[in-house]
């Protein structure tokens, strides 16, 4: 599922308890330290959503760099909930 610059791919698996997330942040979005950035910031995100179970790619586009936290975590609640879905 995708929303905004992030794309998430959701695989089922009851086994992966916590939930399994996993970031590909091209070098597109910026140096090192901005997708280290990004990086951690999602990780923050994704500590305070309840996951469902499971194994989660979430794909970072450029323009994530420049997204306020409130902006970053209305696209990942909303492509998280897509993909466990099924949607």
């Amino acid at each position: 599922m995708r929303s905004g610059p992030l794309s998430v791919r959701y695989v089922e698996d009851a086994a992966a308890v916590p939930p399994r997330v996993a970031f590909a942040i091209p070098r597109k979005v910026g140096t090192a330290v901005i997708r280290n950035r990004v990086r951690r910031r999602l990780r923050a995100l994704v500590r305070e959503r309840d996951l469902v179970p499971g194994l989660y790619l979430v794909r970072v586009a450029p323009a994530a760099a420049g997204l306020d936290a409130a902006a970053l975590r209305a696209h990942l609640e909303r492509t998280t909930v897509d993909a466990s879905a099924g949607r």
